[in-house]
């Protein structure tokens, strides 16, 4: 049983981008560009990739990646994560996104260290720096308390909402009144992950979409650590070719 490891959890199918994790950027999938990031930041995790088709099983394989199949019915990555770790028996687990191909070694350390020194669940923050992505619903928004740094909610909505100005706010604002970025990598203790994956999905869950509704619904913790590297989630083929563009 190790003591932590990575489990990636990759779907096939995607609403807003089909087939993103195989979308090619610069003659290779987003998925390897991926898996190559997180094996180069942090080689001294175990790493897995959590699939639900055989055509993901086939990328990460075919360049030497540990892939297990998990069951395409899963309504969100927490629950395929959990099915892969029946297999893993991590002790501690860190969820990292398939399509976050700027994911760093400081990123997914914090992460561990949160998990490993207690926290049940943890996940990573980062500042907004412009009022387009504050509006976006793309882009989820996160408040946590101050002085402990636990989440106290996500949202796809502007959050906090400036009543002052009746939400139309500009990239000043942004900059000067701090408002905070969720980023979707995740660390568990294996014992809340099992939890969690037998928990029906919640309502605010649905109603957002958002998974990690479902753990503050039924009263679980979530501790944040904030990070200012620099990332690109893909969630859009607008962001793949930003992607790209970084590539150069």
């Amino acid at each position: 049983m190790a003591p932590v490891a990575i489990i990636v959890p990759c779907r096939l199918e995607s609403t807003r981008f089909p087939r993103k994790l195989l979308h090619q950027i610069k003659g290779r999938p987003l998925l390897l560009w991926v898996a190559g990031r997180i094996r180069q930041e942090t080689p001294e995790f175990p790493l897995y990739f959590a699939v639900d088709h055989e055509l993901l099983r086939e990328c990460v394989e075919s360049q030497g990646f540990q892939a297990i199949m998990t069951s395409p019915a899963h309504q969100s990555g927490t629950d395929r994560i959990a099915e892969a770790n029946r297999t893993v028996q991590a002790d501690h687990i860190i969820n990292v996104q398939a399509d976050e191909p700027l994911v760093s070694a400081a990123q997914i350390r914090a992460l561990a260290d949160l998990v490993t020194a207690g926290a049940p669940m943890a996940t990573l923050a980062t500042p907004f720096t412009s009022a387009a992505d504050f509006n976006n619903p793309n882009q989820v928004k996160i408040v946590f308390a101050q002085a402990t740094r636990r989440a106290l909610f996500f949202s796809r909505s502007p959050l906090p909402y400036a009543r002052e100005r009746q939400g139309l706010v500009d990239d000043a604002w942004v900059k000067a009144n701090p408002c905070y970025r969720h980023l979707g990598l995740y660390a568990y203790q294996a014992e809340l992950l099992e939890k969690i994956a037998k928990l029906p999905p919640g309502r605010l869950e649905q109603i957002e979409k958002l998974e990690q509704l479902r753990v503050l619904e039924n009263g679980y913790e979530i501790a944040c650590a904030l990070t200012n590297d620099p990332t690109i989630g893909v969630d859009t083929p607008e962001d793949a070719v930003k992607f790209g563009q970084w590539l150069g």
